[in-house]
């Protein structure tokens, strides 16, 4: 059975037989047609990121990205003051940036895209590794490639090769970097807030919000806006201050992050039959190349360590939401529609919306917290039985941390880690 030519173009002249002679004659042309989708930008790395940003700017703008008015910045400034008062007692961790935030779309993708570059490049840089590895011998040819070659490359046809292999590669990392765009697109219509994912995607610590979105998620909750948005304002600036004073736990998230991507894997074959169905004269048009590409391209390998890799990401999140939930439902407590507020975001954050598994099946990875409940009832338990600076002296170091097992049973965690149980009294001096 004969092996369809790599990157679906065929090898112009041959009928991808092993061993075809190729027609040189036509090799230009195909060169040419590969470079439509490469201009107007440059690559570095696995991903192309200044095609990312367009793509993401782009899509953002053409579903509406109204500018932040006077008016909604003074909102937000408002509620974040106020969130900020109430959150003291809520938590050992004081106030993480003087200061707030109201940003459009457009400004919470630029704000953010330095995160976005380090959470997606190990995956990519293992995309592109796997791909390497089903690659020529000692000469980086592609899949199929290399089996029309097996002798390897003719010498006439080095010189030609070569640069159509590096336009290949740099036809990888413009994918790539079209289906990020896209992806942190879908995000930027979603999010409420800068640490809404659950992620730091700052380093000032400032709380974040967006107005258009927040409206978008007010609509149909049946609570005025203005606590909406406080509530909102409590979350943000919950996650803010917990990035800010736990100073290993962004690297302890890449480091999480970095592991799962070690275990993503590429459906190689699929790529090769989507590449094969694409028009090379309209490479150029990311549109259709997103929509040929779909959105399962990327899977995780099912073994052991993939899966033990995957959990730990998935605590580390749920660590992180259910203690923000914890601090939260304590600070929220004079809001009417707390109890409300608190249900729609937890439904939201478990399921997640459609960005996130856009987001997911773009680049193979999930946002979302499975154990949030769990999380947040362990978090509560601390609470009760150590008040909230021993809840909060838990994030002193990742050793000290619950796991897994532990977000089924905190009272055996409790017990297990942290002695006898803390007076009343010794609590509210604590707290």
């Amino acid at each position: 059975m004969s092996t369809p030519p790599p990157f679906g173009f065929g090898l112009p002249g041959g009928s991808g037989e092993p061993g075809e002679p190729l027609d040189m004659s036509q090799l230009g042309a195909m060169l040419q047609q590969l470079g439509q989708l490469l201009q107007g930008g440059t690559t570095q790395g696995a991903v192309n990121w200044d095609l990312a940003r367009d793509t993401a700017r782009k899509e953002s703008a053409s579903s509406g990205d109204p500018s932040v008015t006077d008016a909604q910045r003074r909102d937000v400034e408002r509620a974040v003051d106020l969130a900020e008062v109430w959150l003291d007692p809520a938590t050992a961790f004081p106030i993480s940036a003087a200061g707030s935030a109201a940003w459009s779309r457009a400004e919470w993708i630029e704000e953010t895209f330095p995160a976005w570059q380090r959470i997606v490049t190990p995956i990519a840089e293992q995309v592109n590794a796997v791909l390497a590895s089903e690659a020529g011998p000692g000469q980086g040819l592609p899949p199929g490639l290399a089996e029309m070659m097996p002798e390897g490359l003719p010498p006439e046809a080095a010189a030609l090769i070569g640069p159509m292999l590096g336009m290949a590669r740099q036809l990888g990392a413009s994918m790539f970097g079209l289906q990020v765009g896209r992806g942190i697109a879908a995000l930027a219509g979603e999010v409420v807030g800068c640490a809404d994912v659950g992620i730091p995607l700052t380093t000032s610590h400032r709380p974040v919000l967006l107005p258009a979105n927040l409206d978008a998620f007010a609509e149909g909750l049946g609570v005025p806006v203005d606590e909406v948005r406080l509530y909102m304002a409590l979350r943000e600036s919950a996650h803010q201050r917990l990035f800010a004073h736990v100073p290993w736990l962004p690297g302890r998230l890449e480091g999480a992050v970095d592991a799962y991507a070690r275990g993503i894997r590429v459906d190689t074959g699929r790529l090769g039959e989507t590449m094969r169905s694409i028009d090379p004269s309209a490479l150029s048009d990311p549109s259709r190349l997103g929509e040929a590409l779909g959105d399962d391209m990327f899977q995780l390998e099912d073994s052991p360590e993939q899966r033990l890799a995957l959990l730990r990401l998935e605590t580390l999140l749920a660590l992180i939401e259910g203690w923000v939930c914890d601090v939260v439902e304590s600070a929220a407590g004079a809001l009417p529609s707390a109890d409300r507020l608190g249900e729609a975001v937890r439904r939201r954050r478990a399921a997640g919306g459609p960005a996130e598994k856009t987001f997911a099946s773009l680049v193979g990875l999930e946002l979302r917290p499975r154990a949030q409940r769990e999380a947040t009832a362990l978090w509560a338990a601390v609470r009760e039985r150590r008040g909230v600076a021993g809840r909060d002296a838990l994030w002193e170091h990742p050793d000290l941390l619950p796991d897994h097992e532990d977000l089924a049973d905190p009272v055996a965690f409790l017990d297990r880690n942290e002695g006898p149980p803390l007076m009343p009294g010794e609590a509210d001096a604590a707290g």
